[in-house]
């Protein structure tokens, strides 16, 4: 089991750290994307991320369909539908993530390229992620958001909804829909001749797999159908017992947690807070590779404010909405979830009134 539990952390590892040098050499950014499309009318990174959604979205579930993984041990594919925890939670992070000048996964990025502005978000991220977990704002997100939901009789992913209303196998309707969603995404990205450059390949491809890899690498690799202490099924690396990829908020949260308990026997690294480290790493050497390593501090004080509740923006709303633009933007809609493309769809909500609002304190200022 501790063999089993360094290969997974050691896999893992490699994974993030080649997603931080893929998103720092091509500059992929899901706040910068909203940006671009409502201040410029260029889908370009926009297409990036949509063909990393595809990408994934084949991979998984293809991975799933052949028996490598079982999703309905993820926390995307559970019977409760917390619809309105994910429009608010998405809506928060959205906003969050255009004060704090970009996503959870960015802020690893930046973070890494030298940047104290993201150092300062990962904090306040981290710390607002925490308290929804388990702290003061884990209040109203269990009792006044959580508890509004919809509860089915078993998975929530589209084919087992499919399935148990049909007379085709959920296995069946997982090939029909991961196919048609993830080839249609990829499509609608690569349309454009003009726009199939190397950068949007690398970005969107690279990406995708990698999501698909740590998939594998958690729901695979990982899988212990009996462990030898307790005599039940384990994810070994994973910190809620959980099928797992790529995520950037509950990991922050973690992270902080083990850096500040770091003497404690019970506190051991996770795929979660591995993966923090590993994308810092990749996006570090990266920056270091090509010279772009550059220190970046703060403006002001209203620069200050704008990052560090731009932080705890995306952490509150992370955790209740249950991931990021990585997190149930890729990871989760890879699922087939309706609960992630719901939340995926208010953090585009939120970014885009994000954006909005920078836009008029602009004019106001001017």
């Amino acid at each position: 089991m501790t063999a089993l539990n360094h290969a997974v952390l050691g896999s893992t590892f490699l994974i993030s750290l080649l997603f931080g040098i893929v998103m720092h050499r091509t500059q992929f950014c899901t706040m910068g994307s909203v940006a671009d499309i409502v201040n410029f009318g260029d889908w370009t990174r926009m297409r990036m991320w949509i063909l990393a959604i595809g990408v994934a979205t084949l991979g998984t579930t293809w991975l799933a369909a052949s028996g490598q993984i079982d999703l309905h041990h993820s926390i995307y594919t559970v019977p409760s539908v917390t619809w309105l925890s994910a429009l608010v939670g998405g809506l928060m992070f959205g906003v969050g993530m255009v004060l704090a000048s970009g996503c959870g996964s960015k802020t690893l990025v930046r973070l890494g390229s030298g940047s104290l502005k993201a150092l300062v978000v990962f904090l306040t991220l981290g710390l607002g992620a925490y308290a929804t977990l388990r702290g003061i704002t884990a209040i109203p997100r269990v009792y006044l958001l959580d508890s509004v939901a919809l509860h089915l009789a078993g998975a929530q992913d589209l084919p087992s909804l499919l399935a148990r209303h049909s007379a085709l196998a959920a296995r069946t309707w997982l090939l029909l829909l991961g196919d048609a969603v993830g080839l249609g995404l990829c499509a609608w990205s690569l349309w454009r001749r003009e726009q199939r450059d190397a950068r949007l390949l690398l970005g969107g491809v690279g990406l995708g797999l990698l999501v698909v890899a740590l998939w594998w690498v958690s729901g695979h690799l990982g899988y212990v159908a009996e462990d030898p202490q307790t005599l039940e099924s384990v994810f070994v690396g994973s910190a809620t017992n959980h099928v797992e990829s790529l995520t950037f908020v509950a990991p922050l949260a973690d992270t902080l947690n083990w850096l500040m308990l770091y003497s404690d026997a019970s506190n051991v690294l996770n795929i979660g807070i591995v993966s923090v480290f590993g994308v810092i790493a990749g996006a570090a050497l990266h920056a270091l590779a090509t010279r772009r390593f550059r220190w970046e501090g703060l403006a002001g004080v209203e620069d200050t404010a704008n990052h560090m509740i731009g932080g705890l923006l995306m952490g509150i709303g992370g955790v209740t909405a249950l991931g990021c633009t990585v997190g149930q933007g890729i990871t989760g809609v890879s699922t087939l979830s309706p609960t992630s493309w719901l939340a995926l769809a208010s953090i585009i909500a939120g970014g885009v009134l994000g954006v909005k609002y920078q836009a008029w304190r602009l004019d106001r200022a001017s």
